[in-house]
């Protein structure tokens, strides 16, 4: 499992692998938290969401929104997810740390999770996804 941040204009992409569909979500949700927050390691508050989407790649894009309005609006820095995805629905069970200005700071603001560019595969070896972040 890795994310590697690749050359995007004026945004920042990201290309995660993983072996399963779950564990891709999961290395996306601390790829963002990177971005935003440096890296993080506390694991003191968990938080439970539940969403459907159309399809996968509109669930992904979902769960980052998500992701990204309760880490802005209950200021938490996640670090880790345990996730099921199953039929297009997604339960995730997220760990992380209050925001702590100490620790958190010097990243880069994420305004949105876009859409364009965005994709999803899969192969013998496990998933891909490269997906843009709006800053």
């Amino acid at each position: 499992m890795s994310f590697e941040e690749i050359p995007h204009t004026a945004d920042i992409k990201i290309r995660a692998r993983a072996p399963t569909l779950a564990s891709l979500f999961s290395e996306i949700l601390k790829a963002l938290m990177q971005v935003m927050y440096g890296e993080s390691r506390g694991k003191t508050l968990k938080k439970e969401i539940s969403l459907t989407g159309e399809d996968t790649e509109s669930l992904l894009l979902d769960f980052l929104s998500e992701i990204l309005y309760i880490s802005e609006v209950e200021a938490i820095v996640f670090a880790d997810a345990r996730i099921i995805i199953k039929n297009n629905a997604l339960h995730a069970v997220l760990q992380g740390e209050p925001f702590d200005i100490r620790k958190h700071s010097g990243g880069t603001e994420v305004k949105g999770i876009s859409y364009s560019g965005l994709l999803i595969s899969s192969d013998a070896n496990g998933y891909m996804a490269e997906i843009v972040f709006d800053v």
